[in-house]
């Protein structure tokens, strides 16, 4: 498949470059907290079908997603990068530094979207239909539960609608190649092994301990490292964007 030209910001700061890649269905704007406190350049695409990219008929799993941003990374010449990915993103990075590891010297995964487990995986086919039937406004009650209430209520409104301006089939075909489609490495058992082909060093930022030790359990390069947290809601990045970008930078000096 032809990768897709995104639409993407670049942020002037140190070598080596960031790539910073949000979920499903966000944009590039979800790191907009963070952009004050990075001292490194950070590259911010928007998703085929998301923002201002372009929405082909097809082609929403992840190694679409890291064929679109090889190409991106390619066209701005900016050597290996460190990439970042949230949520879905933390697939499309994934499967970036697998399928095209000359472009990615470290990995950054911020609550990921894989290593579902038998009960996630057993509820994934009744949410599809859900999300089918009611559209976007089943997605956004996803965002609903994914802030601490009260607390973050800018941020979730925010996040709440561009979910409702999202095409529905896009966010089923997001979905798909998450977790259901030939190839998919969502689900724990295909996790396991796609995960085991990264080659470069992986820092997994994570909300709750039990899947910070999922993590923790598939890393092999000794540079690589886990932290939880702790009281983030799953936009942690949006949450706590200092804290955030320190450790993530700490990691980056370090790896």
């Amino acid at each position: 498949m032809t990768p897709t030209p995104l639409h993407h910001s670049d942020h002037p700061g140190t070598a080596p470059a960031l790539l910073l890649v949000h979920g499903w269905g966000g944009n590039g704007g979800d790191w907009d907290p963070t952009l004050p406190y990075w001292r490194h350049r950070v590259i911010v695409p928007d998703l085929r079908g998301h923002g201002r990219s372009p929405k082909p008929a097809e082609g929403y799993g992840a190694r679409d997603f890291a064929a679109d941003l090889a190409e991106l990374l390619r066209r701005l010449d900016t050597g290996p990068v460190v990439a970042v990915g949230h949520s879905m993103g933390g697939q499309a990075v994934t499967a970036l530094a697998v399928e095209h590891p000359e472009l990615v010297r470290g990995l950054v995964v911020v609550d990921p979207a894989y290593g579902a487990d038998e009960a996630e995986a057993a509820r994934i086919p009744a949410e599809q239909e859900a999300l089918r039937a009611e559209g976007p406004e089943w997605a956004a009650r996803f965002v609903d539960g994914a802030f601490r209430p009260g607390v973050y209520d800018e941020l979730r409104d925010r996040q709440r609608q561009l979910m409702t301006e999202m095409d529905t089939d896009v966010l089923i075909q997001c979905r798909n190649g998450m977790y259901l489609n030939p190839g998919a490495f969502g689900l724990r058992p295909a996790t396991v092994g796609y995960l085991a082909r990264r080659e470069c060093p992986v820092l997994g930022l994570y909300t709750t301990p039990r899947a910070a030790e999922f993590e923790r359990g598939t890393l092999t390069d000794p540079r690589s490292r886990v932290a939880v947290f702790d009281g983030a809601g799953h936009y942690l990045h949006e949450e706590r964007p200092r804290e955030f970008v320190e450790v993530v930078e700490h990691w980056v000096t370090k790896a």
